[in-house]
């Protein structure tokens, strides 16, 4: 799809409800930097983090033409220059089982000021967007959420989980041999070109990761104006024998002021396109001298290297919920990905906002290519749209939903479809 949401006109119905509670919805012209800084700083107010630099904004300036922003303005307020609501978005590739990809509106920045709290400012922002989505034939909506109470209103349902690891290090012991090839540091103008090369190249292997660059990855490595994080940062690529750039890491080093024998390493992030690079680059960051602890972020569920090592015990998980998607057409959606089986389920999709409502028949070839229509007989299984979205990348299966009461039907019929051999996982905030 080319740039042209960036034109998208703000959405009329929800322009006219703020209105009609005083407020004046626009979108934000990233050319104008007057405006431009106050929405930024309005951005940063609702995450609670400082004001930004000027050189900071200018930085944004630049990364924000591929992004459509809003704000909502209480033109009565004392600074009424500043939004007192933002959001931003744009269309990324989201990944989905079978090494498919389909469009997805990416969904950001969203604050609302405390002081206009429970006016209806974020349902009008998130319903415009998701009017906008549909109204661009963009078949599904996502973001990564700082409150997980939040989204559910609008359709939203958790797709990926997310799992962070604390590991005693001295605790690990390998259980297999190590992996030939070579782990060597890089400058972070090496990582940003190699290291996403390598994103590039495995990023349809898992279903919920999505497709980014720009200002995403340049967050990654530290290249934001600012970023007192950079300084620590170093950055890791394994090369397998045959000289084949394989696996990349981020981490940093956390000092121990007590005991500078007992520091801990930070994984930011790992991508690895061969088991061989994943054990080596884990056998590295696992061995680093004068650290006693590892920690890791944004890990997916199915990781494999508490199987690998001889203490199960000497790694702690905790898992949180990561990425939501929000389906808006039921036939683009459940056609972009492939199935286990072949089957025919007839689906009842309850949405109150209608954009998914209906029953829709599913038939899945030999091939796993599923053809969607929409359908009068009747369904086998009902589902909620947000607990569809949970469904579809594999995150849960529909008998575990079953079983708190959240769909009625044959729940078994979904479970064969739907199957996955890996969890999905998205391996960035955004």
């Amino acid at each position: 799809m080319t740039n042209e949401y960036l034109n998208q006109p703000i959405d009329p119905t929800s322009a006219e409800r703020l209105a009609h509670d005083g407020l004046r919805f626009s979108l934000i012209d990233e050319t104008d930097v007057a405006v431009f800084t106050e929405w930024s700083q309005s951005v940063a107010r609702g995450f609670h983090g400082p004001r930004d630099t000027p050189e900071q904004i200018a930085q944004r300036v630049q990364y924000f033409g591929e992004r459509r922003a809003s704000g909502v303005y209480d033109d009565s307020a004392a600074d009424a220059a500043s939004p007192v609501a933002t959001v931003d978005s744009w269309v990324a590739d989201l990944t989905v089982p079978g090494r498919r990809s389909l469009p997805a509106w990416a969904i950001s920045a969203v604050t609302v000021a405390p002081t206009h709290r429970r006016r209806g400012i974020a349902s009008a922002m998130l319903e415009a967007e998701l009017r906008t989505a549909a109204a661009l034939d963009i078949p599904v909506a996502m973001l990564t959420v700082s409150e997980s109470t939040i989204y559910g209103r609008w359709g939203f349902g958790v797709a990926a989980l997310a799992r962070d690891l604390t590991i005693e290090s001295q605790r690990i012991t390998f259980t297999g041999p190590a992996p030939e090839g070579r782990v060597q540091f890089l400058t972070r103008e090496q990582a940003q070109v190699d290291g996403y090369e390598l994103v590039k190249r495995v990023r349809l292997e898992t279903a919920g990761e999505m497709e980014y660059g720009g200002v995403l990855w340049d967050r990654q490595l530290g290249f934001r104006v600012g970023d007192e994080s950079a300084k620590s940062l170093r950055f890791i690529r394994f090369d397998s024998p045959d000289g084949s750039p394989d696996g990349f890491a981020i981490f940093k080093i956390k000092e121990n002021d007590a005991d500078f024998t007992k520091n801990t390493v930070e994984v930011l992030y790992l991508v690895s396109a061969t088991d061989a690079a994943y054990e080596a680059l884990w056998r590295f960051l696992l061995s680093i001298d004068l650290t006693t602890t590892v920690t890791a972020q944004l890990r997916p569920l199915d990781e494999p290297l508490r199987w690998m090592v001889s203490d199960f015990r000497g790694i702690k998980t905790s898992d949180t919920d990561h990425l939501w998607i929000r389906i808006l057409d039921v036939k683009r959606t459940l056609e972009a990905r492939t199935y286990a089986a072949p089957a025919r389920v007839v689906i009842g999709i309850t949405d109150p906002l209608g954009f998914a409502e209906g029953s829709w028949a599913v038939d899945v070839g030999p091939e796993g290519v599923a053809t969607v229509t929409s359908a009068t007989e009747p369904v086998d299984v009902t589902v909620t749209v947000n607990d569809l979205a949970s469904i579809y990348l594999g995150a849960v299966s529909a008998s575990t939903l079953a079983k708190t009461g959240r769909l009625t039907g044959d729940p078994a019929k979904l479970d064969g479809l739907f199957a996955t051999t890996t969890q999905p996982s998205l391996s960035i905030w955004f």
